[in-house]
């Protein structure tokens, strides 16, 4: 067998990370894109992967009120601040904010013709604005309380405004009389939706309003005619509403659920409309007979909870534009597309085409699902297994029956071909799951505490093992496992162990089933033997909880890792620890082997993933993708892919990139000989402006400053320099800035800085200029140096003048009449002139020549005399 190929990188080629967090969401004219809000940001999201195109940053609060222009250009968005923003999506840049509300903006609506806005407030007022001045243009006062929801009339001739609040009303507006023209009074709770028909003359409200009738709870959407606002009809619901939504007659999404039922009669002025709430289950009506023409059969949420503040249901829906379908928002920010389809008996029902889930909370664990592992099973927070289509990144479908969040899950496909998931969770059971049907297969009653690991058997794949916080280890058979997946069977413990003195957090099982590694809080890992769970060793020597356990695939070793920051590598037939590896600055959670068992990845509480070669004990990569722990890490059986995630929300997707790195480093290798080549060609053919440019492709800036050297002591420098420098762009320019900011730190070498920047200047326009990416950051790191050299060339200057004043005063130094000077002065130019004013010059100078000798001479004389006096003076002296 040819020896594997180490690995040497791995890179993060898809991320799914939270995008919504509840509250406001916006969709675009088309369906491509939804704004949400995200805590305090604002996602835009593109619907069809759940990517998040961009990040638009808010004030710290918050958001409360999102809406789209209807061409898609801007958005107005608002916060627990009050304060209502402008964003030009193009840019991603806000063009104007303004504060009018004394309370929070619950809603917001713009008109067809994108020019007001409408906002809502917690302060029982209703606001209009001009878009493009920021002012306000209405000023709508009545509501007794909180206004929930806001939309104007369709029709953009019609300036009709419509609000519902929770004060059980709903009012008209009249934008044109500036005042309110009705208020419709049929609700007892809260007005959650309206909508209008698709001819513009009935409107629909609904609201979580609740009357008792025959022992039951009546909730209705009420009908209103937009005439004289008269009530029209009434259409019972019973569930609390949260969204309403108008269908078109035209719409493939009900014509053919109309026609398959039959309820279309000719001149019929029925308004067929889409409901959802509390029960989590989409119902189309036909107000005319007041029927469901299509009830959802079961719901595709979590719609209860043995928690009262956990209850769930849809909080939002409303059609897709081009007849995309519908949209309906969960309370457990989930994004559901949902389209018409026939099934197999002729009969019409709803499909879930896509499901975007907006918040994962804290990600425990995930595996890879089938053999192509183009499916990922994910274990959050909650009660249910999500399971993800990689190539959209979009939730397929969820797997619900446990009643408290499970912590653990492991996949694998049986003997038959049927693809298995097995969960544990906190409400003590383990769960068996069918992939293809979705479906419950069997459970696993009896530990008395969390399951806080599961793990299938390698080979015969015809056994689970559990462990859990009752510190059991407990081994399901599978055989005899009924194929008919109608109803869960009970699954048979063949065997219990009280395994460890606290809780178990991981399990493994060997490749060829005959043992079965557990790790546990109690600092210590096992190896018990199959069938009947015989210990066969101790693995002692970690210093903390052990987090997870592996076998090697081809070795008989284990690989552990704890709490106490090391992994670390245990040979099975004594115990032994063979390697310890050190590097993490916290709890490592998750380690698994990779290639063949000659490298591993690991993760832990420090938001790191490493990978780690285990014959040199080196850690060749460390990924900091995450912002929180790792808690989940997974690897491919087949494609040695990873996956991680967390306790940011977030799961990243991994590939080995050691091949394609290779590529592109002998790519970019051949490349740059070949530019060397050209830059060394276009130096000696004195083409300057591209050997500059190749300089600057290829980074060199030791050669980018001998091309400006060269230049500085050609004559036409100030050409080839403009011709280069214009040729720049902007991301060049800011390079050759940072170039120039490292050279005039160096005396050597600033001269070619300093003529390079004075270029820079004198060519480029301030504009330009100012428009370099960090230009201020790169001038202040210029200027403290630039002043450096000016003071030190000033002090230069100055110390010349000492050098001419001692040279003049050594006559060393004269001062000389220039004879061209002297022609060139204004006056009398004629020759005679000039040479009687040369004449004048040549007998001042003989002047000064024939006084110089007197002057010595006299000076000589008076130094003679005072010679003689001071010998006259010795002798007196002597004499004496």
């Amino acid at each position: 067998m040819a020896a594997a190929t180490l690995k040497k990188n791995y890179r993060c080629f898809q991320s799914l990370q939270q995008f919504y967090t509840g509250g406001p969401y916006a969709v675009s004219s088309d369906g491509s894109f939804i704004v949400c809000a995200c805590d305090e940001t604002i996602k835009i999201v593109d619907s069809s992967n759940a990517s998040i195109k961009s990040t638009i940053e808010g004030d710290s609060e918050t958001v409360t009120a999102l809406t789209l222009s209807p061409k898609d250009n801007f958005l107005f968005s608002s916060s627990q601040s009050r304060q209502i923003r402008v964003w030009d999506l193009s840019t991603l840049k806000c063009l104007r904010s303004w504060k009018g509300h004394e309370g929070p903006v619950m809603g917001m609506a713009c008109d067809a013709s994108g020019g007001l806005l409408a906002t809502a407030g917690a302060d029982g007022k209703v606001l209009v604005w001009d878009v493009d001045g920021g002012f306000c243009t209405h000023y709508f006062k009545g509501h007794k309380g909180v206004v929930t929801s806001i939309m104007f009339h369709p029709d953009p001739d019609r300036l009709i405004l419509y609000s519902g609040s929770n004060d059980a009303t709903v009012r008209v507006w009249d934008l044109t009389k500036k005042k309110c023209i009705a208020t419709l009074e049929k609700h007892l709770s809260t007005v959650t939706s309206i909508a209008v028909s698709e001819d513009g003359w009935t409107l629909l409200t609904a609201g979580r309003d609740k009357a008792l009738l025959n022992y039951c709870w009546l909730i209705v959407v009420n009908l209103w005619d937009l005439h004289d606002y008269g009530f029209k009809t009434t259409v019972p619901i019973y569930e609390a509403i949260e969204a309403v939504c108008v269908i078109g007659s035209l719409s493939p999404f009900i014509a053919s659920c109309i026609q398959q039922r039959g309820k279309k009669r000719s001149g019929s002025t029925g308004i067929y409309f889409v409901t959802v709430g509390e029960r989590g289950v989409v119902r189309i009506w036909d107000s005319d007979s007041a029927a469901c023409l299509l009830d959802q059969k079961s719901s595709d949420v979590t719609v209860s909870s043995d928690k009262e503040d956990m209850k769930r249901g849809f909080t939002s829906a409303m059609m897709l534009p081009s007849d995309q379908g519908l949209l309906c928002v969960t309370a457990d920010q989930q994004f559901i597309f949902y389209s018409l389809i026939e099934n197999p008996e002729g009969s019409l029902e709803l499909f879930l085409s896509r499901r975007l889930v907006g918040y994962n909370e804290e990600i425990v664990d995930m595996k890879f699902l089938g053999e192509e592992e183009q499916l990922l099973a994910v274990a959050t927070s909650v009660e249910q297994v999500r399971v993800y289509d990689l190539a959209s990144m979009s939730c397929s479908y969820v797997l619900a029956g446990h009643t408290d969040i499970v912590l653990c899950l492991d996949t694998c496909v049986s003997t038959s071909g049927r693809t298995l998931i097995v969960t544990g969770s906190k409400d003590n059971n383990v769960r068996l799951w069918e992939s293809n049907s979705r479906s419950c297969i069997g459970v696993g009653i009896g530990h008395m505490g969390a399951v806080g690991a599961v793990a299938f058997s390698k080979k015969s794949r015809n056994f689970i093992v559990s462990g859990s916080s009752d510190r059991t280890l407990k081994v399901w058979s599978l055989d005899g496992l009924s194929d008919d997946v109608g109803e869960a069977s009970n699954l048979k413990a063949k065997a219990v162990v009280a395994a460890h003195d606290k809780d178990i957090n991981s399990l493994a099982v060997a490749p060829n089933d005959s043992l079965v590694c557990s790790g546990s809080q109690d600092r210590t890992a096992c190896i018990w033997r199959f069938p009947d769970l015989v210990l066969v060793v101790v693995l002692k020597g970690h210093k903390r909880g052990i987090w997870s356990v592996e076998f090697s695939p081809v070795d008989q070793c284990v690989i552990t890792a704890s709490g106490d920051k090391t992994i670390k590598i245990w040979a099975i037939s004594d115990g032994s620890c063979l390697r310890t590896f050190e590097g993490h600055t916290s709890s490592v959670f998750r380690a698994s082997f990779l290639t063949r068992g000659t490298q591993f990845v690991s993760c832990g509480a420090d938001g790191l993933v490493k990978l780690w070669t285990v014959n040199t004990n080196e850690c060749i990569a460390t990924y900091d993708q995450h912002e929180d722990k790792v808690w989940a890490l997974t690897v491919g059986r087949r494609t040695e892919m990873l996956a991680t995630g967390g306790s940011d929300t977030v799961i990243n997707l991994w590939h080995d990139s050691t091949a394609s790195d290779k590529e592109e480093a002998f790519r970019k290798e051949e490349e740059g000989v070949l530019k060397g080549q050209e830059l060394e060609n276009a130096v000696s053919d004195a083409d300057y402006t591209k050997a500059i440019q190749i300089a600057f492709e290829l980074c060199r800036p030791h050669k980018l400053f001998e091309l400006f050297a060269e230049l500085f002591r050609k004559k036409d420098a100030n050409y080839h320099i403009e011709k280069a420098l214009l040729a720049l762009g902007k991301e060049e320019s800011h390079l050759l800035l940072e170039y120039v900011r490292e050279w005039n730190t160096k005396p050597k070498l600033c001269h070619i800085a300093q003529f390079v920047l004075f270029r820079i200047f004198s060519i480029l326009q301030p504009t330009e200029i100012i428009e370099i990416r960090g230009v201020g950051e790169l001038l202040e790191g210029l200027i403290p140096y630039s002043q450096r050299h000016f003071s030190r060339i000033d002090r230069l200057e100055r110390s010349t003048f000492l050098l001419d004043y001692t040279l003049t005063g050594m006559s060393v130094i004269e001062p000389e009449i220039d004879r061209k000077e002297l022609k060139e002065q204004p006056g009398d130019h004629s020759k005679d002139a000039v040479e009687e004013r040369l004449g004048e010059i040549e007998y001042e100078e003989q002047e000064e020549h024939h006084e110089e000798p007197k002057e010595k001479t006299s000076s000589k004389k008076r130094k003679s005399r005072r010679s003689k006096g001071a010998v006259g003076h010795k002798k007196v002296n002597g004499g004496s």
